[in-house]
């Protein structure tokens, strides 16, 4: 059993969502025509194309920066730390009075970035563990997940 409190921050939120989004069809699409766009610019001398391009790879990382800040901000969530209880049943979330547990067969998929751990409660809700909250816990955490959910489901970097 492993036990954490967990603060998450505009930070960890624009880190989940940058991963989430730039890991989608429309993120890797918008990002490829966005540069191709550059690649045209330069190559015709349309300098159109670079304002395009430069848009077109600016606006997503710009408006997620800006929704996590807002996120961060306005959801009562994010106010105080969350309680994790990751056992062999499951993860246990609680704050306050509220508690909701989730069976690791339910988990969609865990994955990691340089910032976070990040492990998905469904295809686009995910409880996010930032590593520089986790300390000494980190290893304990992964083994935890690792042990319970299918390979195939845990991209997981240490």
């Amino acid at each position: 059993m492993v036990e954490l409190d967990i603060k998450i921050g505009s930070g960890d939120l624009y880190d989940y969502m940058l991963m989430h989004s730039y890991n989608s069809m429309g993120g890797i699409m918008g990002t490829g025509i966005g540069a191709l766009a550059v690649i045209v610019a330069f190559s015709t001398k349309q300098w159109i194309f670079l304002i395009a391009g430069i848009i077109l790879l600016l606006y997503l990382p710009w408006t997620l920066f800006l929704k996590s800040k807002q996120q961060a901000l306005n959801n009562p969530g994010f106010k105080e730390p969350l309680h994790y209880v990751l056992d062999d049943t499951g993860m246990t979330i609680s704050q306050g009075e509220l508690s909701e547990h989730q069976d690791w067969e339910s988990m969609v998929k865990a994955v990691s970035t340089s910032r976070s751990i990040i492990l998905y409660t469904s295809k686009v809700n995910a409880t996010i563990f930032p590593k520089s909250q986790m300390g000494d816990k980190r290893a304990y955490v992964i083994e935890m997940i690792s042990t319970h959910m299918p390979p195939a489901k845990v991209k997981i970097r240490a």
